[in-house]
């Protein structure tokens, strides 16, 4: 079963800021494993309970909820948030 992938607006502005690299990363574990397997990445805990994580870089992460009844991943963030 394949979900479909959607992003917030904070993700879009997020993947313009990766580096090239990182954007053709991103797209391959979005395919490879997301959209395949969207319970594969790490629950959160706390304030973002009910959302997960995958390592997109060292400090990176895609962060992401799913909806199994429309069959969407919806991306929240696909960048960093140490530093912020």
């Amino acid at each position: 079963m394949i979900y479909q992938i959607r992003f917030s607006k904070k993700a879009v502005k997020d993947v313009k800021k990766l580096t090239p690299k990182l954007q053709i990363k991103l797209k391959q574990i979005l395919r490879t494993r997301i959209a395949t397997n969207p319970y594969s990445g790490k629950p959160l805990l706390g304030s973002l309970k009910g959302y997960y994580s995958v390592r997109l870089s060292y400090q990176d992460r895609i962060v992401y909820s799913i909806h199994d009844s429309e069959l969407v991943v919806m991306i929240i963030r696909a960048k960093t948030h140490y530093g912020e």
